[in-house]
Formats: structure tokens, sequence, C-alpha cells
């Protein structure tokens, strides 16, 4: 059960990049009137004084939130979709079980947290500002640093284990 967890979770990342793809093709005005009530509620925003600065500023936020959740569909689907990959190419490598499980849980969880800075930050963005949302979910953002260090001990794994030279030279 222990090796099937990575496995699970790259499919739960897949499965919530695909969900809200869904979302958005079948309701992506409510994703952008969700970010319009947002930056109407935004304080800093609400400040300013000059119409046209203020609209200015307005759709400027409003098409970077989007982009946010653009990014969460994004990397939730190609990191998961690169840790699947990775997750079969250990299943190739004679290593200890550790060493296995390590690699496993490290691109899979890296993988599955990751693009959940991208989609906070669309959600929460629109109110508290960009850089404040990136900064309060910046844990998720560090995620990604797991799945580097999870992806180059797989790469680490392959060439102490012989398996790319070995599958290169036949």
């Amino acid at each position: 059960m222990k090796i099937k967890i990575p496995f699970l979770l790259t499919l739960l990342s897949l499965i919530g990049g695909v969900l809200i793809a869904i979302a958005f093709g079948a309701n992506e005005d409510y994703f952008k009137a969700k970010i319009q009530a947002g930056l109407a509620k935004n304080p800093n925003i609400q400040s300013i004084q000059d119409p046209i600065v203020k609209a200015d500023k307005i759709k400027t936020e409003a098409d970077k939130s989007w982009r946010y959740y653009l990014r969460y569909h994004f990397h939730a689907n190609g990191i998961a979709g690169v840790t699947l990959a990775l997750l079969l190419f250990l299943t190739f490598i004679e290593a200890s079980q550790l060493q296995l499980m390590l690699a496993s849980y490290s691109v899979s969880i890296g993988g599955f947290l990751y693009p959940f800075v991208w989609l906070l930050a669309g959600i929460y963005g629109p109110e508290m500002g960009r850089d404040e949302a990136k900064e309060a979910f910046r844990f998720f953002g560090y995620a990604g640093g797991l799945f580097l260090v999870g992806l180059i001990f797989t790469f680490y794994l392959a060439i102490s284990k012989k398996i790319i030279t070995r599958t290169l030279l036949r």
C-alpha cells in the first residue's frame, strides 16, 4: 500500500487539473465574476481615486488572477504527467525499497502540492492582493522544491544503478 499512495496522489493531481478545465469550459464567467467580486473588496484598489488608473489596475489584476487559475490547471496536469512517468520509471530501477519510496513520495507529494499555490493565489489574490496571496500560500510553492529533490534523486538512482547506461547501450 505504501507504494500506491504516490500513484493515488498523482491521479488526484490529474483529476484536479482536468476538473478545473471542465469547470472553465462549463462556466468561465463564474471564475471571472469571482475575480471581479474579490477586486471590488480589495482595499488597495478601491482606494485609488483616479477612475482611469483604477480601471487599468482592475483589468491588470483580473487578467493576472485569471492566469493564476490557468497556471493551476497547467501545472497540475503537466507535473502530474511527469510524476506519473517518473513513478513508472522508478519501477525499473533496482534500488532499496526505502530509496524507491523516498523518490516516489518526494515527486508525488511535491507535484501534488505545488500547483495549489496558483489556485489559492487565484482565489484569494483579488481581495488580498497577488503578492500577499502568494506569500500567504508560499508553503505550496516550496513543495515544488520537494518535487525537484525527488526528480534529482530519481536521476541519481538511475545513474548509480546504471539503468540509464544499460538502457542506452542496448
